[in-house]
């Protein structure tokens, strides 16, 4: 059975930088409050209007699909990753192979949040692996910047989200040394609701609901989106962030050691690792925990903030593109978020 290697990788980021300033003219904030907290110096935002989480996507995989010595007509499937598709139907994964004029491939949508493109890449992975496809394009992106609550209600999440998309193609590999080794996936969605957007949803608005008599006589189809969720701010995200960080800290080190175990390696054995850019001081707790030097440890935070979706193919190009990935390292990939959904992979470059 053949390995899927990373063949080619891309990455984009918007051109409009948004510094902690910035936002001190939205909210009550200040640029050492979110240094401190989060670690992040600035993050990109789309255009409003002429930029979407498909077109970001679109950019990336325009990148990732030449670095691979390929073209859209010959990438035979789609593997999407959004938390912020474009539509609340259809998904992302068909708008891109309209997007970049690909034949009648299938398309995936993956709804895993900060987990998804780990999640992509293992669904790609497998479909490599037993011959189905050879040359599938595994998407990151997000635009969560439209979406965010950019008042001082909001700050503690709308500081940390950025905008971005990365993208990589895989294809089948019979050397030994080269490829990804392992994928692992986890769920628990025990405490679903500490980092969730609750609106709009089917729930009728069960989750997040100041009060529910706003609701009984309304029409069924102004459940979906009403002006009492806008007027009590109830269309924004939602994330109890003590919570999050608590089991952050837990299941980051704990799914890599499982990828490390399965392969007979150690944490001193990493080249590199890519976390998933939730937090400069979750990712730093972790590297401390797994004791690596921070040569071993890869983090854009500071200049992108949590792109979701996004981080760890964007963080991986960047890594790449600046030599501190090469030939033959071993490279890990981990990432925490809603539901919650942990993941890692661990792969040969």
């Amino acid at each position: 059975m053949p390995r899927s290697k990373i063949a080619g990788i891309g990455k984009y980021v918007p051109a409009n930088v948004v510094t902690n300033n910035d936002l001190t003219q939205y909210m009550d904030t200040n640029d050492e409050w979110i240094q401190e907290r989060t670690g992040i110096k600035e993050r990109r935002y789309a255009h409003r209007t002429e930029e979407t989480t498909t077109t970001m996507a679109a950019e990336a995989a325009k990148i990732a699909i030449e670095r691979a010595g390929t073209t859209a007509q010959e990438i035979d499937f789609i593997v999407f990753a959004t938390l912020s598709p474009d539509y609340y139907f259809p998904g992302c994964g068909v708008m891109l192979q309209r997007a970049l004029k690909m034949k009648e491939v299938g398309a995936l949508d993956v709804r895993n949040q900060c987990s998804g493109f780990l999640y992509a890449l293992s669904v790609a992975d497998q479909f490599i692996k037993t011959g189905m496809y050879k040359n599938i394009l595994v998407v990151g992106a997000e635009k969560h910047s439209f979406g965010l609550d950019m008042t001082t209600r909001g700050r503690n999440i709308s500081v940390i989200f950025g905008d971005g998309a990365g993208a990589v193609v895989l294809q089948p590999t019979e050397k030994t040394d080269q490829g990804i080794l392992s994928t692992h996936l986890h769920s628990d969605g025990e405490s679903a609701e500490i980092l969730a957007m609750y609106n709009p949803g089917t729930h009728a608005n069960h989750w997040g609901a100041q009060n529910y008599a706003d609701f009984d006589d309304a029409p069924i189809a102004n459940m979906f989106m009403s002006h009492a969720m806008i007027d009590n701010a109830q269309n924004f995200p939602f994330m109890d962030g003590q919570s999050v960080f608590k089991k952050a800290v837990v299941k980051f080190p704990e799914v890599i050691h499982e990828a490390l175990t399965a392969n007979g390696y150690q944490s001193t054995d990493i080249n590199m690792l890519i976390p998933h850019q939730a937090n400069l001081r979750i990712s730093q707790f972790v590297q401390a925990k797994l004791k690596l030097t921070d040569d071993q440890v890869y983090n854009n935070i500071q200049h992108y903030g949590n792109t979701t979706a996004a981080s760890v193919p964007i963080a991986l190009c960047e890594a790449w593109e600046k030599g501190k990935i090469k030939e033959g390292d071993l490279v890990c990939l981990a990432a925490f978020g809603s539901g919650f959904t942990w993941a890692s992979a661990l792969l040969k470059w």
